[in-house]
């Protein structure tokens, strides 16, 4: 599954409890034919989860990053701070890179 979101991209959610939050991604985890592809983007999804005491952890309640599906969120322009799309173009070198489709932009490789 080819996905257009990478690891330390900066994204926006689109849709949901966090809708308009700016974060970066931590991991991206590819989908298959019946799951769809989700990512972890830092502080944004945040749940509580009770942790059982260890002999090195004290325990207690937790609050961590959940995955979200990842068509709730797209990729930040650089120019602009707005969500958009994007496309990929081919260097004169042979190399592709990714571009913001509104302002032509070329997106950092991760």
């Amino acid at each position: 599954m080819k996905l257009k979101i990478r690891r330390k991209d900066r994204v926006m959610v689109i849709s949901g409890r966090d809708k308009g939050r700016v974060g970066e991604v931590l991991r991206v985890i590819a989908g298959d034919a019946f799951s769809s592809a989700r990512v972890l983007v830092s502080k944004i999804n945040i749940v509580t989860r009770h942790q059982r005491a260890t002999q090195t952890d004290v325990g207690g309640l937790v609050k961590k990053e959940a995955p979200l599906p990842i068509s709730k969120v797209m990729l930040v322009d650089p120019k602009t701070s707005k969500p958009t799309r994007t496309r990929t173009k081919t260097l004169p070198d042979g190399s592709k890179v990714r571009v913001a489709v509104k302002s032509g932009e070329t997106i950092a490789a991760a």
